[in-house]
């Protein structure tokens, strides 16, 4: 079976520049494309551009469907109408709250969704099986898969098929453009950075 095509959006707006904003080079504000994701301003871009891998994971999976994909944070600001992202008193910024995003899945696009936990990665191929996809929490050190992440969890990937015994997805935060775009891991090399935890999107 051919890898389904699912498009790509990364947390920040130009992600041709992830790489050079992660690594210091570009301050956040200065996205050349912070305007394209509906942001009232670049202080409130590079605020929340941080926190977006959530959304971004949930645009490449409604595109994936051919559905209208709505900008990064009017997703964002709808999200946390329904407290799928928690603004706290001290400035911070908490989320992807996964059951809320659940429930817009549900609610925008009449997609079924369900939260998991407790899920090794060797279970991924049969969860999604006919066309699924998992949003699965990793540790951002993903994107260097020769790396041994310090914990698991912390940030949002993409997984959208399997072959050949290999995860294939989508890393929002990826700094270089095979980073971002179809990077592939067998289960057991996934687990160093997978929670065990995640949305899983039905087909």
């Amino acid at each position: 079976m051919s890898r389904p095509w699912v498009p790509f959006h990364g947390q920040w707006e130009a992600h041709e520049r992830i790489g050079d904003i992660l690594g210091g080079a570009l301050r956040a504000e200065d996205d050349p494309c912070w305007a394209d994701s509906g942001a009232t301003d670049r202080a409130e871009y590079a605020r929340w551009a941080e926190h977006l891998c959530g959304v971004a994971c949930l645009r490449m999976a409604i595109g994936a469907r051919r559905l209208p994909t709505p900008r990064a944070m009017d997703l964002a600001r709808e999200l946390t109408r329904r407290g799928g992202y928690v603004e706290e008193a001290d400035g911070r910024i908490r989320g992807l709250v996964y059951a809320p995003a659940v429930a817009w899945l549900h609610d925008a696009h009449g997609i079924r969704a369900e939260v998991v936990t407790d899920t090794p990665a060797a279970a991924i191929p049969g969860m999604i099986a006919g066309g699924g996809m998992y949003i699965a929490s990793v540790h951002p050190a993903i994107r260097r898969p020769e790396t041994t992440p310090p914990s698991r969890g912390g940030h949002l990937v993409l997984v959208f098929h399997v072959a050949g015994g290999m995860l294939h997805f989508h890393n929002p935060s990826g700094d270089t453009q095979r980073a971002q775009i179809g990077g592939r891991m067998t289960p057991d090399e996934f687990d160093r950075f997978h929670a065990g935890r995640g949305i899983l999107i039905h087909p």
